[in-house]
């Protein structure tokens, strides 16, 4: 009897680290398919700080707050706005990669928090209304920026 659980034993370690080593890497998140040259250029590490924050501002809110709360939803807008910016940011051609600097993500980032800003005041106001038009002209002026450098 012992040593059948000796053996038993033996063969369940060998099955386990047989398959730790076979195992095939999952395939990740679309926005995460980028290239390693992607992953690795400051725009993306900006991009990604920024999501990062924002979900962690997002869950302490969700343990005060209902997913009614405004700021919720407009933290919510901003993630999707960053996340669409890094899916176009995956479509960028290799040889252009140089344009992935720590400005370009930064522009991002700010581009995406006027959007925000633009979306609150939009729901909130009517579009003839002065501060909504102040925010999308903001919000035009950093699209207009990221498409210049894209």
């Amino acid at each position: 009897m012992k040593y059948f659980r000796f053996f038993a034993l033996a063969i369940l370690s060998f099955f386990i680290v047989n398959s730790a080593f076979t195992q095939t890497a999952k395939p990740e998140k679309a926005e995460f398919s980028a290239s390693s040259t992607l992953r690795s250029s400051a725009t993306f590490a900006e991009v990604i700080l920024r999501r990062t924050e924002l979900e962690s501002t997002l869950e302490e809110m969700l343990v005060s707050y209902t997913e009614e709360f405004p700021k919720i939803k407009e933290t919510r807008y901003e993630l999707e706005a960053l996340r669409k910016d890094i899916a176009k940011l995956n479509s960028v051609k290799p040889e252009e990669t140089s344009k992935l600097t720590s400005a370009l993500g930064k522009l991002l980032v700010r581009k995406a928090a006027v959007e925000a800003d633009y979306w609150a005041l939009s729901n909130r106001f009517d579009t003839e209304h002065p501060e909504v038009k102040r925010a999308r002209k903001k919000f035009e002026i950093f699209e207009k920026a990221v498409r210049e450098i894209l």
